[in-house]
Parts: C-alpha cells; structure tokens; sequence
C-alpha cells in the first residue's frame, strides 16, 4: 500500500488493522480448528483483500469455486490424488468463507442480499462435493445410493440452519452485534423480491422451526433490557456465561467435521458411511443439543424473574414460526 505525499498511509489501511479484531467472529464460541487455523488464515487474506479492494461476494464466489472444484477431485476419490486434493480445497473454501464474512464487517458492506450470496455458495459447495461423490458410489455401488445422498443432503440444510441460528442469538444478546438480528418472519415476508429472497424467507423459517427455544423468550428478553438499561451489561454477561458453552458444543455440526467426515470416508473407500453417519448421527446429536439449549433457556428465565417484564411475560411463551 503506497503512502500519499505527506508519508501517511491511507485511513483505509490504517482503519483495516484497528478494526480487524472487532470484525472477527466471536472466540468463546468459536471451534478449535477455526481458532487455531483457519481463522488467523482468514484474517491475513482479509487484511490483503481490504487493501486492493476486493468486495466479499467476490470472496465467496471464489470460495464457489474451490467447493466445485473439490467436488470434482472427490468424484476420483478411488485415485490416491483425488481424497487429498478435495480436502485441500475444501480447506480453501474454509478459509474464504470466514474471510468473506470478516471482509463485509470491516468494509461496513454488510447487507441481506451478501448473506444470501455466502449461503448459497455455502450450499453449492457441498452440493458439489455430495454430487461428485454421488455420481463416483452410483458408478460402483449402484443408482440406489443417491436416495441415501439426498437425504443426507436434507439432513445437513436442517442441521446447519440450526447451528447458524444459535450463533446468531449468541452474538445479539450476548454481545448486543445488530448485525446478528434474527429478521422478523412477518417483515420478509412483507417485502417484495426474486428468487433469491423467497429461498431466505424459507432458511429463516427453517431457523425458527429448529431454534429449540432460543427465540422463545425474545420478547421477554428484550423487555427486560428495555425497562432495565441500568442491568444491560449484568444481563448480557450472565447470558454469555450461562450459553457460551452450550452454542460452542453446537460446533460438532459445523462444517469443519463434515470436511474431515467427507475426507476419511473417501480416503478408506466408503464414503457412503459418511452420509449414513451425516443422515442419523448428526441428526441425534441436533435433537440432543435443541434438548440442552431448551433447559438452558429455562435457568436464564429464572434469572430474569428477578427484574420482570410486565404482564404477560412471565414463564416461557408458546413458541410459533413468525414469533419473536
């Protein structure tokens, strides 16, 4: 980055390394190898990509990229090349799709239709990747295997809007981050858009139908925090000390053990065990979780009887798709 004639360097570079940091993803949350590796990863790239410009939809169409890219390798995952090229590249799309995320934060171009845009490339990366495994098991085991790929398929969109949901209501209440608001259901739905929007009205509603009660006491909470700005912090700290634990376990479904899932599935030749395990593994342990955050959920109501929050929010409301 060149410096102008008095010798300083651009605010925009010097804002770049201030404001890093508080762009990044919340730590105490966070999963270990996204702490250890491919976070700092994604930090270096997002420090050179700020500095020449890049916009983050253009990060997260490369990230695409190397997710069909892996999906290609994977479909040769009988060769000895095929398995570690594909975990390469998915490795890649890891480290893109956090710098994408940190990129719109630190430029302030945060914006629905970027959420949109690093979902689907999100999804179309594993698409890839299921599609060329799929396409390699059909040619060995028969076209009976793609039945088990597509509800495994479904398993992981159910699955990850869950994990994501969690993440959210974590960084809003905990951390008070505007940008992690769950959008209200009735407003989407509201607003006139394409194709595009429709498909995030149905992920939205895909969050509150697996949100196992994160969203049930909403309305209770945000009453609290509204007649009590005095207690804001207290409240925020105890929330964030009672569910950091439990939202940083929700990680056992994050996208970093279906890579390692996907790789040693294909490296020992059965990767359709690692569709079977994604189909009812994963699926007990998100009703396991959604059990957990629901009794969690129970003990910070406790804790807000101490303030109160007027009639008729007292206790758990009944949750409804659409409530808040």
């Amino acid at each position: 980055m060149s410096a102008d004639a008095s010798g300083r360097r651009p605010a925009s570079a010097e804002a770049t390394l201030k404001d890093l940091e508080s762009a990044s993803r919340t730590p105490e949350i966070e999963e270990f190898t996204n702490l250890r590796f491919i976070h700092p990863a994604s930090r270096r790239l997002t420090l050179w990509f700020a500095r020449i410009g890049v916009t983050p939809n253009l990060v997260s169409l490369t990230g695409m990229a190397c997710g069909i890219l892996a999906g290609i390798a994977y479909f040769h995952y009988a060769s000895w090349w095929g398995p570690p090229l594909g975990f390469a590249l998915m490795i890649a799309w890891h480290i893109l799709d956090g710098s994408d995320g940190q990129l719109a934060r630190l430029t302030h171009r945060q914006s629905p239709f970027g959420k949109i845009i690093d979902g689907i490339c999100d999804y179309v990366t594993f698409i890839s990747v299921y599609a060329g495994l799929g396409l390699a098991m059909a040619e060995r085991l028969g076209p009976e295997l793609w039945g088990l790929v597509a509800l495994a398929g479904l398993a992981h969109a159910v699955q990850s809007a869950a994990y994501e949901l969690q993440r959210q209501e974590y960084d809003f209440w905990g951390h008070d981050k505007r940008s992690a608001e769950l959008p209200r259901l009735e407003d989407l739905r509201a607003r006139r858009g394409g194709p595009l929007h429709r498909l995030y009205v149905r992920y939205v509603q895909l969050q509150y139908l697996t949100s196992g009660g994160a969203v049930r006491l909403r309305e209770r909470l945000a009453a609290v925090l509204a007649r009590h700005p005095e207690a804001q912090a207290r409240i925020r700290a105890r929330y964030r000390e009672l569910f950091a634990g439990p939202v940083r376990a929700w990680a056992l479904l994050s996208s970093n053990y279906r890579t390692l899932g996907i790789f040693l599935g294909a490296v020992f030749g059965v990767p359709w065990l690692y569709f079977l395990w994604e189909l009812v593994g994963f699926s007990l342990v998100m009703g396991w979780r959604i059990r957990v955050q629901r009794r969690h959920w129970h003990t910070f109501a406790r804790f807000l009887d101490e303030f109160g929050a007027g009639a008729g929010t007292r206790g758990p409301a009944r949750e409804t798709v659409g409530a808040r």
